[in-house]
């Protein structure tokens, strides 16, 4: 290094102390540790930028985090480049900013995007290649890809490969795959981190002034787990994935079917219980609850949404033998492209255009809260109807009841960090959504979600009480302020990844030691307190 960058460096370090380091300074650090060919200065936005408003804002999914009470970063970087990150990293430990990495912003509660810490964000959006490789039927996507790019780049390509992930097209994918990665392909083919099969990391250890690229070979096997379903943003910032497609047909089947109670909704949804779990491999029967009203009387919906890899008919034959209950027709079954099926789950209207894929604020945002749970026993018919009048009496809160089965059920809970398999049913998401702004208002609905939430408590998985870390929920568990202990970690840890939690802490104590990338949620490292995981 020269002597004018040491006395740069050393001019730097005066500011350590410093709550908020002056814009000059923090460029300066960031131009000295980046490449000079990819000017650093042109993707970082302080507040006085006019374009941070709208680049803060325009992956924000969640109106709850944008009020203005709420806390704001520096800076937001938007890197084209690995060096972006590298330096980001190096001058972040630096002024003692913490950075939050946002790939998508569908982060329920916030957590890529909020901190009580003096922060920055580091927004993947630009970073968004997707390379599809037909030859060996791979895919190189960047962490700022949407699933919905992913999918669109690989039906551009062939109509018999597709890949298992989200049904939500704006979806980021570092964040979808980073923990685990669920869809309605997932009873034939398993998670999405179940196809990953390559990925390059930035870590946080400063070799020779820069942060370290890292790919699986040199990452190592247990990185490359912990990446795969422990969250990604606990280890580093994960800059793209190699996955392996999948083959699909190229006829598939669709259908959404509707029952309310006076249609015998209490009936099908209790024998679903019993059989969607145990079906065909290729079909997923996903119901949706919601409390509504007929004729100026409430009553509980039940919609029935599916996918079945397979022809009309043979899905018709596979519903007759298996679950007749249901009452499904031909008239009732749409046969289209695999690509097609992703767009009727993403509600659009038959017959759209799947450049419609390529649209990244595709939904109007809205205030939201969401929360999940896992069942494990078959819920008596008495237990649902008490269920629909908690539902009735609360009104807002929604249900998704996603089946298990299958592949899932095949594939070790250790094998991946996600441990929820074999021994599931089904996963529950509650949702609550509305549209006026206010605190008073906000812990209203919060209210009516918990109170649901806590009503479930004796159908649901116990010790732990087991939640999906994509559907992110401070509710169960927080880390406390600065560098997390392993019992405050432990509390949210173990519920969603059950035993596979202290093999991520031994992790990221390897590769993160000093807990740089941390945030509410995040894993904890062990260095430095003295403290060892106890082996079973």
């Amino acid at each position: 290094m020269s002597v004018n960058a040491n006395a740069i460096l050393s001019f730097l370090s005066i500011f350590l102390l410093m709550s908020d380091p002056p814009e000059d300074t923090i460029l300066q650090c960031l131009s000295l540790h980046s490449d000079p060919s990819y000017p650093i200065y042109t993707v970082t936005y302080f507040s006085n930028n006019p374009s941070y408003p709208s680049i803060l804002n325009s992956y924000i999914r969640n109106l709850r985090f944008t009020a203005p009470t709420t806390h704001k970063p520096l800076f937001i970087v938007t890197p084209t480049h690995i060096s972006h990150i590298q330096a980001s990293i190096i001058c972040c430990k630096r002024f003692q900013l913490q950075i939050r990495i946002r790939s998508g912003g569908h982060d329920y509660d916030g957590l890529s995007y909020v901190s009580q810490s003096p922060f920055v964000i580091m927004d993947m959006f630009m970073m968004r290649s997707v390379e599809v490789n037909m030859e060996d039927e791979t895919v190189w996507v960047d962490s700022g890809s949407t699933v919905g790019e992913l999918y669109h780049g690989v039906a551009e390509r062939s109509k018999v490969h597709g890949f298992p992930a989200g049904v939500c097209h704006s979806v980021g994918v570092a964040g979808h795959f980073s923990g685990g990665g669920y869809g309605n392909m997932m009873r034939r083919f398993g998670l999405s981190v179940d196809h990953v099969l390559d990925a390059v990391i930035v870590d946080a250890v400063i070799v020779d002034a820069e942060g370290r690229v890292l790919d699986r070979e040199q990452m190592g096997e247990d990185l490359f787990w912990g990446i795969r379903g422990g969250g990604g943003a606990s280890f580093g910032v994960i800059v793209s994935w190699k996955i392996k497609l999948v083959p699909v047909p190229e006829v598939v089947t669709v259908f959404r079917v509707e029952k309310t109670l006076e249609q015998g909704a209490t009936d099908v949804v209790h024998r679903w219980q019993y059989v969607a779990d145990n079906i065909h491999h290729g079909l997923f029967i996903r119901v949706v609850l919601s409390s509504v009203k007929r004729k100026g009387q409430k009553t509980i919906r039940a919609k029935f949404n599916a996918l079945f890899l397979g022809n009309a008919r043979e899905l018709l034959r596979v519903m007759s033998d298996s679950f007749p209950e249901l009452g499904l027709v031909g008239e009732d079954c749409i046969e289209m492209s695999w690509i097609d099926s992703v767009l009727f789950w993403d509600n659009f209207p038959v017959g759209t255009s799947v450049e419609v894929l390529l649209q990244r604020h595709g939904t109007t945002e809205k205030f939201l809260k969401r929360k999940s749970d896992y069942v494990q026993q078959p819920i008596s018919k008495f237990g649902l109807e008490g269920i629909w009048n908690k539902m009735m009496e609360l009104e807002k809160p929604v249900l998704a009841l996603n089946p298990y089965g299958g592949r899932m059920g095949e594939i070790s809970e250790m094998e991946t960090p996600f441990p929820h398999r074999a021994g599931n049913l089904y996963k529950i998401q509650y949702s609550v959504n509305w549209k006026e702004e206010g605190e008073d208002v906000a812990n209203r609905y919060l209210d009516l979600i918990r109170g649901l939430y806590d009503y479930m408590t004796p159908y649901v998985s116990k010790s732990p009480r087991s939640s999906y870390l994509n559907y992110r929920d401070v509710d169960i568990g927080v880390n406390g302020p600065g560098n997390a202990t392993y019992e405050d970690a432990r509390v949210w840890g173990e519920k969603y990844f059950k035993r596979n939690f202290d093999r991520l802490v031994e992790v990221k104590t390897k590769v993160d030691p000093s807990n740089f990338f941390r945030y509410e949620q995040s894993i904890p490292s062990l260095a430095g307190s003295g403290l060892r995981i106890m082996s079973e």
